[in-house]
C-alpha cells in the first residue's frame, strides 16, 4: 500500500514538473494581466504614478458618454454577423473538397493552409494592395467588365464586407481541423448509407453534418471568439475609417490605452468584451444540446 502511495507521489510530483513551465507562461502571460486589466477597470491611470480609484465611474461612461463605444459594438457585431457563418460555410465547403481521393489533392491542402500561417500585417499589407482604390488588382480585373472603381477600404458600405475578405483569407487553419473530423467519421455509416440507396445530399445531411457537428461547434464559438478581437486588418488598412465605419471594438480599446493613455477607461472595455464573449459562448453551448452529436453520448440526438 506505501508504494503503492509513493508511486503514485512520484507521478503527481512527474506531471506537475511537466506543465510547470506552462503554468508559468499562463500565470505571467494570462491569469495576472486579466486580473490586472479588472482590477484597473474601476480606476483612472495614464500608465505613471499611482492609479486613482474611480469605482464604477469608467462602466458609467462607456454607456451613458461615450458613442465611440456603441460605433464600436456595432461595427464588430455587424462583421462577426457575416463573418461567421461566411467563414464557417467555405470552410466547411473545402474541406468536403479536400477530403476527396484525387490526384495531386495534397498540394491543394497546403495551398489552402499557407495562408493562415502568414503575419497579420503581411497579409493586410497584401490586401491593401489589391484593394486599392486607383491601383488595385480587384478594380483593375472588374474594370474588365466596364465595372466602374469601388473604394473598398475607403467607402463606408464596402469596408466590412471587404475586410470579411480579407479574413477569410486564414480559412486554411478551419479547413484543417474540418479535415481532421471528416477523416474520423466511420466508413462504414457511409457504406450502409449507399445499401440504403441514399443520394449524396441525403448522406451529407443525414450523416456527414451529423457527425461533424461538434467540430462545426468548436469553429463557431472560436470564429465567434476572434471575430471579436479583430484589430490588426482595421488598423493596418483603415484606421477605424471612412467615417469610424470600420471602428472595431478592439481598436477603440486601443485607442484608449495607447492614444488616450487612459489605461483604466481601456480596461473597462476590456472587461466588458470578455464578459460579451463569455456570455455568447455560454449561450451558444446551452444552444448546442439540440443540434450536437456526440458519438456514444447516451442523451445524443
Amino acid at each position: 500500500m506505501a508504494s503503492r502511495l509513493t508511486l503514485a507521489r512520484r507521478e503527481a510530483a512527474t506531471g506537475w514538473l511537466w506543465v510547470q513551465s506552462w503554468m508559468v507562461g499562463f500565470l505571467a502571460f494570462t491569469a495576472i494581466p486579466i486580473l490586472a486589466a479588472f482590477a484597473l477597470s474601476f480606476t483612472e491611470w495614464n500608465g505613471t504614478g499611482a492609479p486613482q480609484w474611480v469605482g464604477f465611474a469608467n462602466y458609467a461612461e462607456m454607456f451613458t458618454d461615450d458613442p465611440l463605444f456603441w460605433q464600436s459594438l456595432k461595427v464588430t457585431g455587424l462583421f462577426t454577423v457575416i463573418y461567421v457563418p461566411v467563414s464557417l460555410l467555405i470552410g466547411f465547403s473545402l474541406a468536403l473538397l479536400m477530403n476527396q481521393k484525387l490526384r495531386g489533392v495534397t498540394v491543394f491542402r497546403t495551398i489552402y493552409y499557407l495562408p493562415s500561417v502568414l503575419s497579420g500585417v503581411a497579409v493586410a499589407v497584401l490586401w491593401g494592395f489589391v484593394f486599392h482604390r486607383e491601383y488595385g488588382v480587384l478594380n483593375w480585373f472588374l474594370g474588365l467588365f466596364g465595372v466602374p472603381p469601388i473604394g473598398w477600404l475607403q467607402d463606408q458600405f464596402w469596408v466590412i464586407p471587404s475586410l470579411v475578405m480579407i479574413t477569410l483569407w486564414g480559412v486554411g487553419g478551419s479547413i484543417i481541423i474540418y479535415l481532421g473530423g471528416l477523416q474520423g467519421i466511420p466508413t462504414e455509416l457511409y457504406e450502409v448509407a449507399k445499401l440504403d440507396g441514399a443520394s449524396w445530399w441525403d448522406t451529407l445531411r443525414s450523416v456527414t453534418i451529423p457527425m461533424m457537428s461538434p467540430v462545426i461547434l468548436f469553429q463557431l464559438v472560436m470564429g465567434t471568439i476572434n471575430s471579436f478581437q479583430v484589430f490588426v486588418q482595421a488598423y493596418v488598412l483603415t484606421k477605424g475609417g471612412p467615417n469610424y465605419g470600420s471602428y472595431f471594438f478592439a481598436l477603440h480599446i486601443y485607442n484608449s490605452a495607447f492614444r488616450d493613455l487612459r489605461l483604466g477607461y481601456a480596461s473597462a472595455l476590456s472587461v466588458f468584451l470578455f464578459l460579451i464573449v463569455v456570455v455568447i459562448t455560454v449561450v451558444v453551448f446551452m444552444t448546442s444540446k439540440t443540434w450536437v452529436f456526440y458519438a456514444g453520448a447516451k442523451d445524443s440526438r
